[in-house]
């Protein structure tokens, strides 16, 4: 509940303040210039073209959430029906997605978001393809698992003996007792997103300037005088990722639990 609170407030924070704000993210402040220290007018001072950093924070942290909440939605979009056809038909349908899972797991996916967003453009709707269709195997495995303890109900049975089709039974009878487990990991996924979005702007491939998000924030880090002698330019865009990455991690593992058998009967 407290990650889930934090993640609420972040959202409400990023979509309802920056309207108010005196500045916005991509305007140059020339009275103050560029690299001002924090200020009653500049809460975290102005960036090297003297724009207002506290404002940028606010529209990268939209970007980012953004980012994570789209892509491990494409994710499961992917995954999740994959995952119940292989796991429900077996066979060769079973054979041919979860080797192709197989291939997707074989290559570090950092490196290979890096390589194919190089490829198409660093944009958000391109990052939030990429990231969100190279994920989608790790849901695809958890509902294959379970679809194979589900495929053996007895109401899924009936629902087969009572004459439905195969459609109707994968879609009303399978389906919905197979992605429970992914509310769990959607959470994670978003962390994920969130955390590869942040390494790809880092790097100098994800989202760039004018656009801001808290990757390319840290992006100043990388220069020494930046590192050492502004940390205000630095530390809120990492401090912002931490508690959110700490948050949906906590909200993962509060619906892991909650979805687990074994943990209500050791609760009670």
């Amino acid at each position: 509940m407290a990650g889930l609170c934090i993640l609420l407030l972040e959202l409400a924070v990023v979509l309802i303040v920056p309207p108010m704000l005196r500045w916005p993210p991509n305007v140059t402040d020339a009275s103050v210039g560029f690299w001002a220290a924090p200020s009653a007018v500049h809460w975290l001072g102005t960036d090297d073209v003297g724009r207002d950093i506290f404002a940028r924070l606010l529209a990268g942290g939209r970007v980012s959430l953004m980012v994570g909440g789209a892509s491990a939605a494409i994710s499961v979009l992917l995954g999740a029906p994959l995952g119940v056809v292989a796991g429900y038909y077996r066979g060769g349908w079973e054979f041919a997605i979860m080797r192709l899972a197989d291939v997707f797991q074989c290559f570090p996916s950092i490196v290979v978001i890096l390589c194919l967003v190089s490829l198409v453009g660093p944009s958000v709707v391109n990052i939030i393809l990429v990231i969100g269709i190279m994920g989608w195997p790790v849901i695809a495995r958890l509902t294959y698992s379970a679809a194979l303890t589900v495929r053996q109900k007895p109401y899924v049975e009936a629902a087969r003996l009572g004459g439905a089709s195969q459609a109707v039974v994968l879609r009303e009878e399978v389906l919905p007792g197979a992605v429970a487990p992914v509310w769990a990991a959607l959470a994670f996924r978003v962390g994920r997103a969130i955390l590869s979005e942040s390494s790809l702007s880092f790097l100098g491939v994800g989202i760039r300037t004018p656009q801001a998000s808290w990757g390319n924030l840290i992006q100043y880090a990388s220069q020494i005088t930046v590192l050492t002698g502004r940390p205000w330019v630095w530390i809120p865009p990492g401090i912002c990722i931490l508690m959110t990455i700490l948050a949906v991690n906590a909200v993962g593992e509060g619906l892991r639990r909650a979805m687990d058998p074994r943990e209500e009967g050791r609760h009670a």
